[in-house]
């Protein structure tokens, strides 16, 4: 056998080696013919995808090959609605004043409420209290009356005297005023005191008989010049009578005129003043009364 005869008898088997280490032929080996190997072409991924989507139902098409899924209007009459309401309808413009104003005053009640607190709690002091104290004086009845007797209820305490031409009766006035408002929003929570600062004039009948004028609740309270002067000394109120007088000498008393707030357990709340309204005054008493966590005898 010639040499070039033997290339040819060997070149069907080299072919056949050559197929089989490809991954992309198949060849069958039931003959050892050349033209008996069958080549496989890999699948186009646009083929694959198409193979892969008929596969999946109608409905996931959409989720496949759509980012954003858009809900229409099914009649005319949502079409025009949604135009016409816009992103706020009148019912959010309402709910949203609604809260506002609610808001606003909720806040403007909580700053009052903690001004209230802040102004209480000052005026308590540290140790001994900055206004109020220990005093044993006599009502209308000729009884004993001292400090321990306005606690339980807030106590609104005026100094004056019978003798006043004009401040004492506008003022009692006032105070008549603000016990009736206090007692139809808050009932009885309130003690109203008169303390004369004229121990030589007004006598226990004589403050009775005053006093009958404005309120029948206001309690008046007298004393001799020595238990006057030291409850004058103790709530701070400017005390001018002279210690000793001749028989029938004329006089005036000079006295502060505001209105001491106490409350139940006899602190002082605060001060109201002249400038005051009966409205005002009793606004204040009955804001105060509101935000007291104790007990108020009521009887």
């Amino acid at each position: 056998m010639s040499q070039s005869g033997m290339s040819s008898s060997r070149l069907p088997a080299t072919c056949l080696r050559m197929l089989r280490a490809s991954s992309d032929t198949i060849c069958k080996p039931s003959t050892r013919n050349f033209t008996s190997c069958q080549f496989r072409r890999p699948t186009p991924v646009a083929a694959q995808l198409r193979i892969s989507r008929n596969a999946l139902p109608s409905s996931a098409h959409h989720r496949l090959f759509s980012s954003t899924i858009r809900q229409h209007a099914k009649t005319v009459q949502q079409v025009k609605a949604r135009n016409e309401s816009g992103p706020f309808s009148w019912r959010a413009g309402i709910l949203f004043f609604a809260t506002g104003a609610g808001l606003i005053v909720y806040f403007k009640y909580e700053k009052e409420r903690m001004q209230r607190q802040r102004i209480a709690e000052q005026n308590k002091g540290i140790g001994k209290p900055l206004v109020g104290g220990k005093f044993e004086l006599k009502d209308s009845e000729g009884n004993i009356f001292t400090e321990d007797d306005l606690k339980g209820k807030y106590s609104l305490i005026y100094f004056g005297f019978t003798h006043c031409p004009d401040i004492c009766p506008d003022e009692l006035d006032k105070m008549a005023q603000m016990i009736d408002i206090v007692k139809q929003k808050k009932g009885n929570i309130l003690k109203a005191v008169f303390i004369s600062c004229d121990p030589w004039r007004d006598s226990p009948e004589v403050v009775k008989k005053y006093l009958a004028e404005f309120h029948p609740d206001i309690v008046g309270l007298t004393g001799d010049y020595d238990n006057v002067k030291a409850v004058c000394k103790a709530y701070r109120v400017y005390f001018s009578t002279p210690p000793e007088l001749k028989p029938g000498q004329d006089y005036l008393v000079d006295h502060s005129i505001y209105f001491y707030l106490m409350d139940p357990e006899g602190d002082f709340v605060e001060a109201i003043g002249r400038e005051r309204t009966a409205e005002q005054g009793a606004k204040a008493i009955c804001d105060f009364a509101s935000d007291w966590k104790g007990k108020i005898n009521r009887e």
